[in-house]
């Protein structure tokens, strides 16, 4: 049985996710960003159970198509910003549009209509969010972020970085004190 769960942004989510279906007897064979393959089927009162006990950690397991679709969409962007030195071999839509076999502007349109942001807009919050990140952890020049993060130039990355955090890169790093964003608030 296939699971799309709303929320898993990260490694320590999938940790947590296996975690707590191991706790409620299941068999994960699969876990990945958004997604779980179980081995057993579920009932629907024991998909609403597990879903009210995820819930209380903030994650949602989600039924229907659009919202399992938007799932799929932000777990692909996240492995794109994850995957830094591997540039996508084509361009974003592309890549999503064949990774989940649906025409890119469905997916835009869709995308958009949900979140009430577009898909670029997200990835670029995405990228800014592990810029921070990187930031943070002072042990990169910001030409190796740039390029880390493919961005053409430091130039653009600081461009960027401006405009969605109101603060230049330089600046951000001397305050960086809870200036970041947990992945799933993005």
């Amino acid at each position: 049985m296939k699971l799309y769960i709303k929320n898993m942004v990260c490694d320590r989510c999938i940790m947590v996710i296996k975690h707590e279906l191991e706790k409620f007897g299941y068999h994960p064979l699969h876990v990945t960003l958004g997604e779980v393959l179980l081995k057993e089927e579920m009932s629907d009162y024991e998909k609403q159970a597990l879903n009210q006990h995820l819930e209380t950690l903030g994650f949602e397991i989600m039924d229907d198509k659009k919202s399992r679709l938007i799932v799929q969409i932000k777990a692909a962007i996240i492995e794109i910003v994850r995957q830094q030195n591997s540039e996508i071999k084509s361009n974003l839509s592309d890549y999503l549009g064949s990774k989940l076999h649906h025409d890119y502007t469905y997916l835009s349109n869709l995308f958009s209509e949900v979140e009430g942001t577009t898909i670029e807009k997200y990835l670029i919050a995405q990228k800014i969010e592990k810029v921070k990140e990187l930031l943070v952890y002072d042990e990169l020049s910001l030409s190796e972020i740039a390029f880390q993060m493919n961005y053409s130039s430091v130039a653009y990355l600081s461009n960027q970085f401006k405009k969605v955090t109101g603060l230049t890169p330089t600046h951000f790093k001397k305050i960086k004190a809870n200036k970041r964003k947990p992945l799933d608030k993005v």
